[in-house]
């Protein structure tokens, strides 16, 4: 298997992607095609004593920046690493592709240079994120602001499939986002989708509310993009500040170091389930082929899960049974 990396996306490019690649060379398997300035990568490779074993690269002169619109990726930076990278990914050149780069332009890019799967009307961000007993999938974290209840149905079949196909939940619980967990609570878009998703053949709780989701009621959360990415930020911002109030409060004085340090092994695996490094990337669901954002803070440790993830979800055929699912719905629709 050959993925794709953008060397330059994220703020730790190059140096923390060719170690998180490097890994991954070791002890996946995989085989990298890395996207960028050779002589950079190269230099930094050599630099840092890290082996390009397995790894080719393809030059790419430009870099898109993390404040550029994501339409710019068609424009003035079709020459970067991750215009590049998605390109070849289109061509074959390899079986998926993963950026930690601007995220609209990774939408943008994934949408017309790898198109979407037929039948799919928008492409989803999809991170999957902590909870009380696991994992659950944020579908849409942020790509799609404005939705249509049809694209919430698919939000949550496409998430359902990856929960299964990648994480090994069976049979993967699908909730909606709302104000309240009543059916007759929420606006028209989340009523129109709430019916949809009856009737779609998931495993749908219903409407859920945001302070159920940490104790792990759901395993796929259907959201619109503005209320997703509200909800991710949210999620994200609380998990890191009750860390460093238990880190103030146990570093507080001699006596709390002692009581720490009985209790460190237990702290550290609390520290591992609230950390997003553990998941390492989230996919672009609803693309003809996989594509893979890491977070842009990503170090190796986050890059080498991300690369693990998205060798799982091509092992997984996540994309081609997307892609059964959709045109199957869409025969089913056809016949009523």
């Amino acid at each position: 298997m050959k993925i794709i990396v953008d060397a330059f996306g994220g703020d730790n490019a190059p140096l923390e992607i060719l170690k998180g690649c490097a890994q991954a060379v070791e002890e996946l398997g995989v085989e990298i095609l890395l996207t960028g300035r050779t002589g950079t990568i190269v230099d930094v490779a050599q630099k840092n004593g890290i082996s390009l074993s397995h790894m080719e690269i393809a030059d790419a002169p430009d870099v898109m920046d993390m404040n550029t619109a994501g339409t710019e990726i068609l424009k003035s930076g079709k020459h970067s690493s991750m215009a590049v990278g998605l390109q070849k990914l289109a061509e074959g050149a390899g079986d998926a592709f993963l950026s930690a780069g601007n995220s609209g332009a990774l939408t943008a890019g994934a949408t017309f240079l790898v198109k979407r799967i037929k039948g799919v009307k928008r492409i989803a961000f999809a991170p999957v994120m902590p909870s009380a007993d696991g994992c659950f999938m944020l579908i849409d974290g942020g790509a799609n602001v404005d939705c249509k209840p049809e694209m919430l149905n698919q939000f949550g079949m496409m998430g359902a499939i990856y929960m299964k196909q990648v994480m090994g939940v069976e049979t993967p619980r699908v909730g909606l986002l709302n104000v309240g967990t009543e059916a007759h609570k929420g606006d028209e878009l989340r009523h129109a989708a709430y019916a949809l998703l009856q009737k779609s053949g998931l495993s749908f709780v219903g409407n859920v509310e945001a302070r159920d989701v940490p104790e792990g009621c759901v395993d796929v959360l259907v959201a619109d993009g503005f209320s997703g990415n509200v909800f991710l930020k949210t999620y994200e911002g609380v998990a890191m500040m009750l860390l460093k109030k238990i880190k103030g409060v146990l570093t507080k004085s001699t006596k709390n170091k002692l009581a720490a340090a009985l209790i460190l092994k237990d702290i550290n695996a609390l520290k591992k389930t609230m950390d997003y490094n553990e998941y390492g990337g989230a996919p672009l669901l609803g693309c003809t082929k996989p594509v893979f954002k890491a977070h842009g803070s990503a170090k190796a440790k986050t890059f080498f899960n991300a690369l693990r993830l998205t060798k799982a979800y091509v092992d997984g055929s996540v994309a081609e049974e997307i892609a059964r699912s959709v045109a199957a719905f869409q025969s089913g629709e056809a016949a009523e």
